[in-house]
């Protein structure tokens, strides 16, 4: 049972959390990292995002917050909806934030930026494992 209680977001906060992964873009990548100032790794920009934009508190680990969400499909994706991937041979190991048209918010890897991918790009696509909301219905 998750410590964590269920998460309910008001969907008119939708624009407010794809706008604040948006103004993240060019933030260095930090394993660990939780606030700009210090950089982000994947979990942790997703985490800094829904508490500034949405108030919502969550942890610091991509399956964890995997199972805090309702599963969505990808083609009924909407801005602000979590996107997972299998990026280190271990499941729902990388997240993002979607911003729609296919596109989402994350930060990469060691070296890179906080930026913008596509799930067509070939790389995410062999790697997603499906989209979660933390929005309620």
């Amino acid at each position: 049972m998750s410590r964590h209680p269920a998460i309910s977001v008001d969907p008119a906060k939708r624009s407010e959390v794809a706008m604040a992964a948006l103004s993240l873009l060019d933030t260095p990548y930090r394993y660990g990292g939780r606030y700009p100032e210090q950089g982000f790794d994947c979990s942790g920009l997703v985490a800094y995002v829904m508490r500034s934009a949405a108030d919502v508190r969550l942890p610091h680990n991509s399956a964890e917050i995997a199972r805090l969400g309702r599963p969505v499909s990808s083609r009924k994706l909407n801005p602000g909806d979590l996107v997972f991937f299998n990026t280190l041979d271990r499941p729902l190991s990388h997240v993002g934030v979607y911003i729609g048209e296919g596109r989402f918010v994350n930060a990469p890897s060691s070296g890179g930026r906080v930026r913008i991918d596509s799930l067509a790009n070939p790389y995410f696509a062999q790697r997603f494992e499906g989209a979660r909301t933390l929005f309620a219905e």
